[in-house]
């Protein structure tokens, strides 16, 4: 059995949909996966969707650890935000904190599945973390919103879902797997076409999250997400996919491998209605 750690800031409603689809697959025998515990970077009271999210942990009786960064920034006079991959003193000192909390809990791997801090160098040592990213493996960097304005601004024609190992080298650690879809053709040329004669800052500005051709790419990675994260863990669980101390990815024989194309995997997945 694969035990894990399960890490997210659960910020809206995507982080509860990831986490109860897995314990789902779970409880359904199809993964051989025991969460050991959950961390959250928001405490009860930040908002209602951490509210609901924690209520979800407790109700399926799994250790919850909270810390809230941002109450643990104000500590410091400091913004939860920072403007690189340096890590500012009381940011490595919040993952010591956290690690400080975790103590007791042995995992093989640690899933970050809508958890938005980077990682500091300790935190990458002392864990196997895999982190779920909505970009292609060298595509945009960032939260999924960044990431789809980067794509549109790209004028990209395709994007993905991956999942990698976490390094203090933002959203480019080791690649372990991934899966694309086309965000141009039939279902997508007609969104695109407002764009072409309108600045995309513009129609951002006006329209934020709620612009169509953003809801169809969004829509398009999310139904991705879970299907990966299933097939990505049961690999770790059978041991198709291991960690070396060196963290390196190594198959069942000990090769080193590259990150794992499963488009047609995933896309067999979503045509059969599974999410």
């Amino acid at each position: 059995m694969l035990n894990i750690g399960w890490f997210s800031t659960a910020r809206g409603d995507s982080s509860k949909i990831l986490l109860d689809t897995v314990i789902s697959h779970i409880h359904a025998g199809q993964l051989d996966v025991k969460i050991e515990f959950v961390f959250c970077s928001r405490e009860p009271g930040e908002s209602e969707k951490t509210d609901a999210f924690i209520q979800q942990v407790k109700d399926y009786s799994i250790p919850l650890v909270c810390l809230s960064v941002k109450k643990f920034a104000l500590n410091f006079q400091q913004k939860v935000s920072v403007k690189d991959d340096k890590l500012p003193e009381w940011r490595l000192e919040y993952d010591r904190q956290i690690m400080s909390k975790l103590q007791g809990h042995g995992v093989d791997i640690c899933m970050l599945a809508g958890y938005m801090l980077i990682m500091g160098t300790d935190m990458c040592s002392r864990y196997n973390m895999i982190n779920l990213h909505p970009a292609l493996p060298m595509g945009p960097k960032g939260t999924w919103q960044e990431v789809i304005w980067d794509l549109i601004k790209e004028k990209a024609t395709e994007s993905g879902v991956m999942i990698h190992l976490v390094t203090t080298d933002l959203d480019r650690g080791p690649v372990i797997s991934f899966c694309r879809y086309p965000i141009n053709g039939p279902e997508f040329d007609n969104l695109w076409d407002e764009f072409k004669h309108t600045p995309v800052s513009l129609i951002k500005s006006q329209q934020s999250e709620n612009n169509g051709l953003f809801k169809s790419i969004r829509h398009s990675g999310f139904i991705r997400e879970i299907p990966l994260i299933v097939h990505t863990l049961k690999s770790f669980s059978q041991g198709r996919i291991g960690i070396n101390s060196d963290k390196k990815l190594y198959d069942r024989s000990g090769t080193n491998i590259a990150g794992y194309d499963l488009t047609d995997v995933i896309d067999i997945e979503i045509k059969k209605g599974l999410r």
